[in-house]
């Protein structure tokens, strides 16, 4: 397959993807999952990849011309693991083993939960890489279970998310099914129980971890506000290093049973602490008119939500956002804002809360700039790889 100049000079810095526009000659009688060899205009090789009929024409695995088969995913994961040696917290087993374009996997993410392992694919045309990347993983993790998901790309118009599926069990495993499979997996020593197969749903994003780690000297005899607290990990830490009280916040009412329940599994008694099932910006609204105020406000939005108050979008309404907890922290709290959208660049997330703070009469000092942990590395040759923001500013001024 012939690339043109400009797809063969990304391809020689070691950008992993073809777009149909960049490619130089007609394809004919490929289907979603063929292996092609590239080559530029001048004939030199560039590698091999996974063709689509989708928006990327084709996902690079190697950079030299041959077959990817098990020994090429047996040396890519080698090398993903090589690049988190000594990375990972002690007494923690929840983490990205491999993760997408950054570590030379294009499209396909690997987390481990315990020793469980679960693979989430960016298109179905990925899924003949299945068989050699399952028996990869198996000659190197000897897993208890791996399960397969899917987190198609939003802009193949056309694709719908398809099932999670078993792929592998080992004889002493479970044998539930992917969707009703439960464990007990550890972050720095904290418990918390996640879905395995669950993918954005499993209970817990550990791509947060070295953020909930920055904070683990805030905690402590202060009054903290989450928002958007999902399945409560910030809680449970606060609570856990000390905070005086704790307001685990969220619209769906899965989620609040569900912090509730890795607060008991901490041995935090649930009914010691708050929990609402509220709208975020109504919930703020309540606690501004009230005239209450805490020591450290923490939102985690999602990218997209509907609530009662209308549709959320992080590119559009992380400024709304930013104003209303800036007007309920007390004067010499902290605000924590976290932005996993990556296309929302540093620049416009921090100049989001510049603009919020003085809509609020608010005076802010940026103390601590978070970034993901090194188990989800940002390739340099891959621009899209930092997506995940995480601010903590000290708050000045009467709201």
């Amino acid at each position: 397959m012939v690339v043109d100049n400009h797809s063969a000079g990304w391809l020689s810095k070691g950008f992993p993807w073809v777009y149909p526009k960049e490619l130089a000659r007609p394809v004919r009688s490929l289907q979603p999952g063929n292996t092609v060899q590239l080559q530029g205009l001048d004939g030199r090789a560039l590698g091999a990849g996974l063709w689509d009929d989708g928006w990327l024409a084709v996902r690079r695995f190697r950079e030299d011309p041959g077959p990817l088969d098990a020994a090429l995913f047996h040396t890519l994961l080698q090398a993903a693991a090589s690049r988190r040696r000594g990375m990972i917290p002690t007494k923690t087993d929840a983490w990205r083993l491999a993760h997408a374009e950054n570590d030379d996997l294009p499209g396909v993410r690997v987390d481990a939960w315990g020793d469980d392992l679960h693979i989430t694919l960016d298109s179905p045309g990925l899924r003949s890489l299945l068989p050699p990347l399952t028996q990869a993983l198996i000659e190197l993790y000897d897993p208890a279970r791996v399960t397969l998901g899917w987190r198609c790309d939003p802009r193949d118009k056309q694709r719908t998310e398809l099932p999670s599926s078993l792929l592998h069990r080992r004889p002493d495993a479970s044998d539930a099914s992917p969707e009703t499979h439960q464990r007990v997996v550890h972050e720095r020593g904290m418990a918390f129980q996640v879905f395995p197969a669950g993918g954005s749903d499993a209970g817990m994003f550990c791509d947060m971890r070295s953020n909930r780690a920055l904070l683990d000297e805030f905690w402590s005899e202060r009054s903290v506000l989450n928002l958007f607290a999902y399945t409560g990990a910030f809680s449970v830490f606060a609570a856990a290093r000390g905070a005086r009280r704790v307001v685990t916040a969220d619209l769906a009412a899965t989620a609040i049973r569900r912090a509730q329940d890795n607060f008991a599994l901490n041995g935090l008694e649930p009914d010691r602490w708050e929990f609402e099932r509220a709208d975020s910006f109504k919930l703020l609204d309540r606690y501004r008119r009230r005239g209450e105020r805490f020591d450290l406000v923490l939102a985690d939005p999602p990218p997209f939500s509907h609530g009662p108050g209308g549709t959320f979008s992080i590119g559009k309404d992380l400024g709304r956002l930013s104003t209303a907890c800036l007007r309920i922290v007390e004067p010499g709290g902290l605000f924590v804002l976290a932005c996993n959208q990556g296309t929302v660049a540093p620049r416009a997330f921090h100049g989001a809360v510049e603009q919020a703070a003085r809509k609020a009469g608010r005076r802010l000092h940026l103390v601590l700039d978070g970034t993901q942990p090194p188990d989800f590395p940002a390739a340099v040759h891959f621009p899209e790889g930092r997506y995940l923001k995480l601010g903590v500013w000290s708050v000045w001024g009467s709201p």
